[in-house]
């Protein structure tokens, strides 16, 4: 099952990024798991939605050892480290389009924890949401979360910001797309000025104007994506206090996104 959940070719780019183990210097102490069984059960209760109890025996590692872990690498930022390093290798052999991006959240019912708000649709549900941009291709490059209430302009630049540099197939790194796709959400004046600021073609659907049909051609590919999170289950519902185990069960679900399409 370590095997299934962890290929050999998610091991070597985790092996990357993950910090080294401190060894104590006196000696001792009970044997350290390694860290591809403890990324297993991480990955199963990321995909499978259990609680951290829940946690099989097969992986070896006990359930507080890999709760441990996974705030570990949470703090250490390794789960963002990791989604960029899968985009580079698409980014390499230019599969990613940026000919145009899109961005576009989902709503997701929240029970407790840091950045809830509540739901503009039901005032009295508490939720988060989950944000992306995605390529012309629909391939995750920037990942956030925050309150439900929060409002989709106000996300706008900090996602984009968020954008890592990306290898390219040809010349330095790329963090910037030539369009970006919106729906009438992101509707400001502001935005479109920051943007063609940071020489990006803003395509934001006006209110009262354009129809969100039109550019539903082009953003569709982005509704596919956020259909994908559903593969993580852990995301169906918000169960996490802290807001950067959150974040880091999306930048989860954003990677193997990735590197399910990189190993077609």
């Amino acid at each position: 099952m370590v095997e299934r959940l962890v290929p050999d070719g998610l091991w070597e780019l985790f092996h990357r990024v993950v910090p080294v183990a401190l060894v104590r210097p006196e000696g001792g102490g009970r044997r350290r798991y390694g860290d591809r069984e403890v990324l297993a059960a991480v990955l199963f209760v990321a995909t499978s939605g259990c609680t951290w109890r829940q946690t099989l025996e097969v992986f070896g590692p006990s359930w507080s050892t890999v709760y441990r872990r996974f705030t570990e690498w949470s703090q250490a930022r390794v789960w963002a480290k990791l989604h960029r390093l899968v985009l580079d290798e698409p980014g390499a052999r230019g599969d990613l389009d940026w000919s145009r991006c899109a961005i576009d959240s989902v709503n997701m019912r929240a029970l407790k924890g840091d950045l809830t708000g509540r739901n503009p649709v039901d005032r009295g549900k508490f939720g988060s949401k989950i944000r992306l941009i995605t390529d012309r291709t629909g391939m995750p490059l920037s990942v956030g979360i925050s309150g439900a209430s929060l409002h989709d302009s106000q996300a706008l630049e900090p996602l984009v910001r968020g954008i890592p540099p990306i290898r390219s197939r040809r010349g330095p790194r790329r963090r910037r797309p030539a369009k970006l796709y919106a729906d009438k959400a992101y509707d400001n004046r502001h935005l479109r000025q920051w943007l063609r600021s940071r020489h990006i073609t803003p395509r934001i659907a006006r209110k009262g104007i354009e129809s969100s049909e039109r550019l539903g051609r082009h953003r569709w590919t982005i509704e596919r994506t956020m259909s994908w999170l559903a593969g993580c289950r852990r995301l169906h519902r918000r169960y996490e206090r802290k807001a950067d185990h959150f974040l880091a069960f999306a930048g989860i679900a954003a990677t193997l996104i990735c590197y399910r399409r990189l190993a077609r």
